[in-house]
């Protein structure tokens, strides 16, 4: 039995970080993939090339180097961007942003492939259609392509966003105070380590639980033929 001797508290603060974490990190990093996968299907060598350059680096990267690097790093960036304007104060990166930029980053590199793919997917001759009936560029990708391509990415980006919420406990160590950083904290304090790490575990497992059962929602709800007998 896990006695939290009333440090309980502590991991119920540190499980809501970790999602904010994680879903504010899916959110930018979704957007990074869009991007990303267009970028690779451009008839643009450039956009190609840096979109290429991108995934290969960060995955290539551990996301514990990253998180350290942004986090280290950052404010230097930072300040130098700002220092081309004439800004000469301090910027200090926090480690919320830090933590979301690298999570963000990494979930963006490998969700460019999934969409990348997914994209693959819609047949060439209905956005020929779409053009053909007068629509822009904008509407047909709104319209025609990105709702199918939903149906097709919603598996992989499900998978990838379990690694992500895994992925949070990386940013304990610069210091968020997430699941894995409150589990340790309290550990200290108890002197029970396993009965921290074991909640800690047992946290994780019911949010990764809780992510399972939402994509296979998704998955039932992106499918026509299931909408057409709701219907």
């Amino acid at each position: 039995m896990m006695d939290l001797q009333g440090f309980g508290h502590l991991l119920v603060s540190g499980a809501w970080m970790t999602i904010q974490l994680a879903l504010t990190s899916l959110a930018i990093g979704l957007v990074i993939g869009v991007l990303g996968a267009s970028a690779k299907l451009s008839a643009s060598p450039v956009l190609r090339g840096l979109a290429t350059t991108y995934t290969t680096v960060v995955r290539g990267i551990p996301e514990l180097l990253l998180v350290l690097t942004l986090y280290f790093g950052g404010a230097q960036i930072l300040m130098w961007a700002a220092g081309l304007f004439g800004y000469e104060e301090y910027i200090e990166v926090g480690a919320f942003a830090a933590g979301v930029a690298a999570l963000a980053i990494a979930f963006g590199a490998y969700s460019t492939e999934v969409f990348r793919m997914a994209m693959l997917e819609v047949p060439v001759g209905q956005r020929e259609a779409a053009e053909a009936m007068g629509m822009s560029r904008s509407q047909t990708f709104f319209r025609i392509i990105f709702p199918q391509v939903w149906r097709f990415a919603i598996p992989g980006l499900g998978n990838l966003f379990q690694v992500l919420l895994k992925d949070t406990a990386l940013v304990s160590v610069i210091g968020l105070n997430e699941i894995m950083r409150q589990a340790s904290v309290g550990s200290a304090a108890t002197k029970h380590p396993f009965d921290f790490y074991l909640a800690a575990a047992v946290l994780y497992l019911a949010l990764t639980l809780l992510a399972t059962a939402t994509t296979e929602v998704l998955e039932r709800m992106s499918k026509p033929e299931l909408r057409s007998k709701r219907a």
